[in-house]
């Protein structure tokens, strides 16, 4: 089968190696003009020209990057089945759009407000109480599009850095750690999902996943669960989807966004769980039985960012896997990432600070279990 893939960085790149030993092909169709999967077949399609003849040459169509035009996948679903649908894409691409569906499924949320104006933007600010988060609405990822506001006389700077029409606030959250569930539903309706994840930012960027986790609760994992199916349900979902939580001294979990794709918080599962994410969306989308998510042995995602390492030092490293995507270096870019697997989380822990010190720039890895 030929799958056809809307984007063509690093996820879609996996997604193809996870995807020859099922015998799928991939044309992958890059509207950025900055291709890097440097696999299968790449169109170049920076002018919506070349649509027909990419639909000509696939079977059924997914995504790697959430950030196209909605128009443009619903023009494609004309045509061809595309998993996850153009309805997810609209979804998330709208943090206002999300925020409503996490209420009206009654998923928790950090409190929040929408703003269209700077003199809107302050009177939140003031309402919530600081520090608050103001992002766009719409765009932005990894940390772009959005500013910390810790005073009221900061707004109208902010309203202006954004340069945005709507934004969205959040009042800070007292969480223990950044955790995310990741699930796959099937085109029966099947649903598994993986352990969850603890996560590390570092100025909006994932650096380290840690899964499964020793100290979580079971009913902490199946509120998760439930959560994302919901999800997965009301959206008719077929393929990987991911939700990113809060959690909190309590035991509660506040949802933070989704992503509608394979994540870079599950690239853990590549070495360390029996099936990895993307082998599992891409079994999800051409209808085959899911794989099994349990963990093999407790694993971390080291992400690396900016400049690479040498990949033979961190190859010495006992059950380390490197993961490079062949980008060139540039500050803040993500070029590949190291898993880690070890018998126990103690020995996993010493891995990633020795793997975390043989890349320059590497924040020290802090995560709650310790």
């Amino acid at each position: 089968m030929n799958i056809g893939v809307l984007g063509a960085g690093q996820l879609g790149r996996m997604l193809a190696l996870a995807g020859y030993p099922l015998a799928n092909r991939f044309t992958f169709l890059d509207t950025t003009g900055h291709p890097s999967a440097g696999i299968g077949d790449v169109m170049v399609d920076t002018d919506q020209k070349h649509l027909a003849d990419f639909l000509a040459k696939v079977d059924l169509v997914t995504y790697e990057f959430e950030h196209l035009p909605v128009s443009l996948v619903q023009a494609i679903e004309e045509h061809k089945p595309v998993h996850p649908s153009s309805e997810a894409i609209r979804v998330c691409q709208n943090r206002a759009e999300e925020k409503a569906l996490f209420d009206r499924l009654e998923i928790p949320t950090p409190a929040y407000r929408l703003v269209e104006s700077a003199e809107a933007l302050e009177d939140a600010v003031r309402e919530l109480g600081t520090p608050v988060v103001a992002k766009s609405v719409t765009e932005g990822y990894d940390g772009k599009g959005q500013a910390v506001i810790k005073s009221p006389s900061e707004a109208v700077d902010a309203w202006r850095t954004i340069n945005h029409p709507r934004l969205i606030v959040e009042a800070f959250v007292d969480f223990v750690r950044e955790v995310s569930i990741i699930a796959v539903r099937g085109r029966d309706g099947q649903v598994v999902f993986y352990p969850m994840a603890e996560n590390q930012h570092v100025d909006g960027i994932l650096r380290y996943s840690v899964a499964p986790l020793p100290d979580l609760d079971d009913a902490i994992q199946d509120t998760a669960d439930g959560y994302i199916r919901a999800l997965l349900d009301e959206l008719d979902y077929v393929g990987v989807l991911t939700l990113e939580l809060f959690q909190t001294p309590d035991g509660g979990l506040l949802a933070n966004e989704m992503a509608p794709r394979v994540h870079n918080s599950g690239h853990w599962t590549m070495d360390g769980a029996v099936t990895s994410q993307f082998e599992n969306h891409l079994r999800a989308i051409q209808g085959l039985p899911l794989g099994d998510t349990a963990a093999r042995m407790p694993s971390c995602m080291v992400n690396v960012i900016g400049q690479e390492g040498e990949p033979a030092r961190l190859l010495e490293i006992e059950d380390a896997h490197l993961h490079r995507y062949d980008k060139s270096e540039r500050p803040g870019r993500k070029l590949a990432h190291v898993n880690l697997v070890a018998p126990t989380h103690a020995e996993l822990i010493e891995k990633v600070r020795r793997c975390a010190e043989l890349l320059p720039g590497a924040p020290t890895p802090r995560f709650s279990f310790e």
